[in-house]
Formats: structure tokens, sequence, C-alpha cells
């Protein structure tokens, strides 16, 4: 059997990801940096600045993860980097650099996509899925559910026909008055909050079909916390009441979108991935709707169901092992990149 090192790099938008991992022993070091800090103070990510400093982490990055590995770039026997979809300046930072590194190493490299690295982030735990199962990807650009027979074959079940998930929690964390990422603060405001006192419409749920709508819900807290305002100054309460209501809506519509799908296509797992997977209700809930069902729920690890290099080492290594590559010298940016493109590797 082809045994694989294969190096992976994650610059789809503010997070540098950089990871190892070893088609036989597993992953065997992952680094990540953070932009957070330095986007909270525009309320959102600013791309240029997001480019600039993947530029300036990337290789350091690579170092670290090497050394932690004890290994050296002429260990590596592949390299995989995220080509889309993500912010165009950021994604061509990682495209870069990978093809660099696997010009001057003679080594294969390869572009992959982002959502199915989150797709198969849950392969990386000690108890992975078996194929089929259906997967929730759920993040701040996308909101998805996917029917997954394998690796590469992929069946859009439904997706969200305005604002993902994850950019719902931004906005609605800008209305209150918090920070950027929106999602944890919002989720740690609403512990707060009192679950009788509002409830919040559940978007594309009084109808059949498994796509989402957020973009309602949003203008609905817009109209709530204009109300709120019209009578007073918005104290404390109010606003986590708000966010309990908000949170709680996103998390009744996920969960019963995931109800439908596994009772539609029979499936008994559930992979949940991408940012808003960390969601600590959601997770209750799923994990009880699963049960209702003898069904299983699987999610990445904390550190994963963010951007993370783990997760493009790991496809990028599977798909590498198949014989797919990159053109020498041939790579470009793929900010819009629809799953349903994608093709099972040869081997799969």
């Amino acid at each position: 059997m082809t045994i694989m090192r294969v190096l992976g790099i994650e610059t789809s938008c503010d997070e540098t990801g950089v990871a190892l991992y070893d088609t036989e022993h597993g992953l065997l070091a992952d680094a990540l940096f953070s932009q957070v800090a330095m986007h909270a103070d525009y309320g959102g990510v600013v791309p240029e600045l997001a480019s600039r400093d993947h530029t300036r982490k990337l290789l350091p990055l690579v170092d670290e993860v090497l050394a932690e590995a004890n290994l050296t770039r002429g260990d590596l026997d592949g390299i995989a980097y995220t080509a889309g979809p993500g912010l165009a300046g950021a994604l061509m930072v990682g495209a870069a650099t990978a093809h660099g590194l696997a010009l001057a190493l003679e080594r294969p490299v390869l572009g992959v996509h982002h959502m199915e690295g989150h797709l198969l982030a849950p392969m990386l735990e000690d108890e992975p899925p078996a194929f089929p199962f259906v997967a929730l990807l759920v993040s701040g650009g996308h909101t998805q559910l996917v029917e997954v027979q394998g690796i590469g074959r992929y069946q859009l079940l439904g997706e969200s026909v305005d604002d993902a998930a994850g950019e719902a929690f931004d906005k609605a964390a800008k209305m209150l008055g918090l920070d950027y990422p929106g999602g944890p603060r919002v989720a740690k405001l609403a512990e707060q909050g009192d679950p009788k006192r509002l409830r919040f419409p559940r978007p594309m749920t009084d109808r059949p079909g498994l796509d989402f709508s957020f973009s309602g819900l949003k203008t609905h807290t817009l109209t709530t916390l204009r109300a709120f305002e019209a009578e007073g100054p918005l104290d404390d309460q109010a606003r986590a009441d708000i966010a309990r209501a908000f949170e709680e809506a996103v998390v009744d519509t996920l969960v019963i979108k995931c109800r439908r799908a596994l009772d539609q296509t029979g499936l008994k797992r559930l992979v949940v991935a991408g940012g808003v997977s960390a969601n600590v209700r959601l997770r209750e809930r799923l994990e009880h709707e699963c049960a209702k069902r003898d069904a299983r729920a699987y999610y990445p690890r904390g550190r994963f169901c963010t951007d993370n290099g783990a997760m493009i080492a790991y496809v990028g290594a599977q798909r590498l092992l198949a014989g797919e590559r990159d053109e020498p010298g041939v790579f470009a940016a793929r900010p819009r990149w629809p799953m349903d493109t994608l093709t099972p590797p040869e081997t799969n």
C-alpha cells in the first residue's frame, strides 16, 4: 500500500491553517493562526488584510508543523491547498505557496475544495462515520444538506437561498452590539435569555423541502430590536432575550431540516461540520433527534469545526493517492466552486 505524508494548507478566509497528514499514521501535527482579533476592529473580514496576514504567517506555520512532527520539507510526499471557495486574494496566497513548495521539492500538488474538507473533517476522529451519511455543512458562508455516498459522491439536498446560518449569527451579533465573530458571542449572551419571552419565526419550515433562508430572520431580529428601543434604552436582559430567541430559531430550523433529510434518505448517520457545528444547543438538539430515530450524529473535534489545515491535508491525501494532480505551475483561486461538480477519486 502506498503511504503518503501530505502537507495541508488552508487560507480561504481569516485563519491560516497548516497540517501534516500521514496515510498510515494519521494526523502528525497541525497549527492554526486566527486573524479574528485583527478583523474584529472592523466588524468583519477585510479581504486585503486577510491576504497580507496569510502571506506573513503561512511559511512560519509550515516550519512549525514540520518541526513538531520532527520532519523536514524533503520528507513530504505531496502538498494540498484550499483552491476554493473563499476570498480570491487569500486563496491565491495558499495556492502560490503550495505550488512554489511543490516545484522546489518536485512533489505533486493539488487544490482541494474547502467544503469537502469540512465535510470529511470527522474522518480525522477515532470513530469516523461510515459511508453513506447525511451531512449538514453549516458555516459563515455555507448552509447545505448533502447526501454523501463516498468521497466525491455528493448529492445536494438543500441549501440556503440567501444568508448562511453563520452569516446570520454575525449580523445578529452586530445588531446586538457584539464583536465579530458573532456565533459564539450570541450563544454566550443567549445563555442569560428567557426562552419563553420571545419566539422568532422558523423560516421555510412551514413548507416541504430542505432549503434554508435566514435573511427574514435577520429582518425580524432588527424589527424586534427597534420595537424595544422605541420603548426606551435596551437593557441587558432584553438583549439576552433577543439573542436567545434568535439562536433558538436558527437551531430549530437546522434541526427540522436535518430530521427531514434523515427521513427522506432513510440514512442513520448525520455528520455536522463547519463553524456553527460547535454550537452547544445545536448539538444537544441533534443528539435528541438522532436518538429518536436510532441514528447517530458525528462531529469534528472543536478545533476542527472552524477552518483548519488538517481537513485539507486529509482530503488532499485521499485524492493524491488516487493520482489526482494540478498541472505544475498551473493554479487558480476559485472563489465560487459548487461542490456538486466534484467527482470521486478513481480508487474510491
